[in-house]
């Protein structure tokens, strides 16, 4: 049986005094006065001390502006790229478990356009892309933004890859 039990007699079959229920006060502390329970309503009377300043709605105000940062301009426009290319090879590394076989290309398309081209094991190819393609979506939005400008991702497995090598040879 518990302290909480013992004082409110719900297991026990005996009386407590109501004098003992009564919350102790210290001796040194001044009476408390204790209000009257039925209160007349109040009457609206004017304040007697000086009004708050009401704030200003947050609408009505300036937008308060931080100032920008100056955009990072580089001598070399590939700079970001490079930079993408590494963290791409970087993650995608720490993601499988056959980080040797994994081999990042920076390249450009046919319209012109920068691409990252990310190859890995047949075995790694659903950690690298994720349940739904969610891990690739993350990984394609973390390089863009570190790329600085506008890059495709393409996720590939060492067979595709190879298959896509044999194509162009054959080709030419």
């Amino acid at each position: 049986m518990s302290a909480f039990d013992d004082e409110f007699g719900l297991f026990g079959e005996t009386v407590v005094d109501e004098v003992e229920r009564q919350p102790t006060r210290r001796e040194d502390a001044p009476p408390r006065e204790q209000a009257p329970r039925e209160q007349a309503p109040r009457e609206h009377a004017p304040r007697e001390h000086a009004p708050r300043e009401q704030p200003v709605p947050r609408s009505s105000r300036a937008p308060e502006r931080r100032p920008r940062r100056p955009s990072p301009t580089s001598s070399d426009p590939w700079a970001g790229h490079r930079r993408a290319t590494e963290l791409l090879g970087f993650l995608a590394r720490k993601l499988v478990q056959k980080p040797e076989s994994v081999s990042v290309e920076l390249f450009i398309d046919e319209s012109a356009q920068p691409v990252i081209e990310l190859i890995v094991d047949p075995e790694d190819l659903g950690k690298v892309i994720g349940r739904s393609g969610r891990v690739a979506q993350a990984l394609r939005t973390v390089v863009r933004a570190t790329a600085e400008g506008r890059v495709a991702v393409d996720i590939l497995d060492t067979e595709e890859a190879a298959e896509g090598l044999e194509d162009d040879s054959g080709s030419g």
